[in-house]
Order: C-alpha cells, then sequence, then structure tokens
C-alpha cells in the first residue's frame, strides 16, 4: 500500500472490503443491527412511521463504542436500512458533508425518525444549515419544506438576529391549518416558539392558535405539554417565570 493510500485508511476511509481502519465492516454493522433488533420495538416505532426495530438506547451504545466514522457513516446510509442511517447520523462528522450532499440526504430521509436524526445531529451543525434553511422552506415537497420549518424553529429559539418574526408569522397565519401532517408539524412548532421566546409577539402567536385550532385535540400523554399553541406557550412561559 502506498503511503497515501495507508494515510487515507488510517483517516478512517474504506478499504475494497468495506472496513475502516478499526477493521470494522458495513456487513458487521448490520449484522449487530439485526441482532439487536426485535419485533416489539418494530411493532412500537410502525406505529408513528418508523420502520426499524432496535432499541435506540442500544444504538447509541453502539455508536459510541463505534465513535466517529464519517466513511463507515456514508456507507451506511446508502444501505437505505433505517437503522443503519440512524448509526450513520451518530458517527458522522457533521461538517464534512456538502451542501448537495445533504440536500440528497434528506430527501432520502422518508421515515420520521432518520429525517428528525438527520437535521437535528447532522444538518444543524453543518456550515451550510443556513443555506439549507431558506431553500427547504420554499420546497414544494412538505416533507421537505417541514426541515426548512425545523431550522427556522432553531433559528427563532437561539439565533434570532436578521430573520423577520411578523413575516414568518404572515405565512404561518396563511398556510399552517391547511398544510400536510408533518408540514403543519413543523410550523406550529416555530409559531409555539416565537410566542415563548418573544414578548413582544406572543398575543399574537396565541390569537393565531386560538383562532386556528390547530393540534387542539391532539393526544397528550400525562406529564407533557399539549402542542396545541397558546397552552404550549402558557406552560413553557409559566415554567422560565417560576409561576
Amino acid at each position: 500500500m502506498s503511503g497515501t493510500a495507508a494515510g487515507a485508511t488510517a483517516a478512517g476511509e474504506a478499504t475494497a472490503d468495506g472496513a475502516t481502519a478499526a477493521g470494522t465492516t458495513v456487513a458487521e454493522v448490520l449484522a449487530e443491527l439485526v441482532a439487536l433488533a426485535d419485533a416489539r420495538t418494530r411493532e412500537v416505532n410502525g406505529r408513528h412511521g418508523d420502520d426499524h426495530g432496535v432499541n435506540l438506547g442500544a444504538l447509541r451504545a453502539l455508536a459510541k463504542r463505534l465513535g466517529p466514522r464519517q466513511e463507515l457513516a456514508r456507507r451506511l446510509w446508502s444501505t437505505d436500512d433505517s437503522a443503519a442511517r440512524l448509526l450513520a447520523t451518530l458517527i458522522c462528522r457533521p461538517k464534512a458533508f456538502g451542501r448537495d450532499e445533504l440536500d440528497a440526504m434528506l430527501r432520502e430521509a422518508r421515515t420520521p425518525k432518520v429525517h428528525d436524526w438527520l437535521v437535528n445531529y447532522v444538518v444543524k451543525k453543518s456550515q451550510h444549515v443556513e443555506e439549507l434553511r431558506l431553500a427547504w422552506s420554499a420546497d414544494p415537497d412538505p416533507v421537505v419544506a417541514g426541515a426548512g420549518w425545523a431550522l427556522t424553529t432553531e433559528r427563532v429559539a437561539k439565533r434570532p438576529a436578521g430573520l423577520d418574526l411578523a413575516a414568518l408569522l404572515d405565512v404561518i397565519e396563511a398556510e399552517l391549518r391547511d398544510a400536510p401532517d408533518r408540514l403543519q408539524w413543523a410550523m406550529n412548532h416555530c409559531l409555539a416558539q416565537i410566542g415563548i421566546d418573544h414578548a413582544e409577539h406572543r398575543a399574537r402567536t396565541v390569537e393565531i392558535g386560538e383562532r386556528l385550532q390547530v393540534l387542539k385535540d391532539h393526544p397528550t400523554p400525562p406529564n407533557c405539554t399539549s402542542p396545541y399553541a397558546p397552552v404550549w406557550i402558557a406552560e413553557m412561559v409559566r415554567r422560565r417565570h417560576g409561576n
């Protein structure tokens, strides 16, 4: 092996048989994921639109043992297996992905958990996050647009400078009620986040929520906060102010 090739393998590149520098192959990881899966977990996940049977705690433990492996992550993603893709989001190096690569991955991520982990664990840590937020928010595919709105919600909460919050509320007011389910959920989260974090817009966010009634009757488990925006906003503001 040449010095260049040896250096590439040492950095985590895969060899011809799919092994990384540490000797782990995609086939070995997939076999371990199969061994970790069980029918009960698969059944529970299936109720939420997911199609894997691996306990997420076990998946995280496997990711911790493997450590960061960018090339292995890429190969696991390419298998189109949901458990493998979830693992890939945990062991990848987010800043190593290009803008177009992330866009393609998002469009391939059709199950809710893979979609959510890709957005939260990879895209949010990418240097391309703002460009993708703007592009995805206007995408005609509602699942892709939902990712854009999730990134917008992140900005509302952590980096609101430069956002036109009134204009965002105009869009939400016009489109929330008739948006497809996953896009509606993401837009509703943005509505609530604006109301929670920005007191100057709180009255309007509550009024929009009360008038549109989106998710008002959504089943909410005990000790969880309703996703209905007026209730969500009120509860989070109460917690922050301790009354």
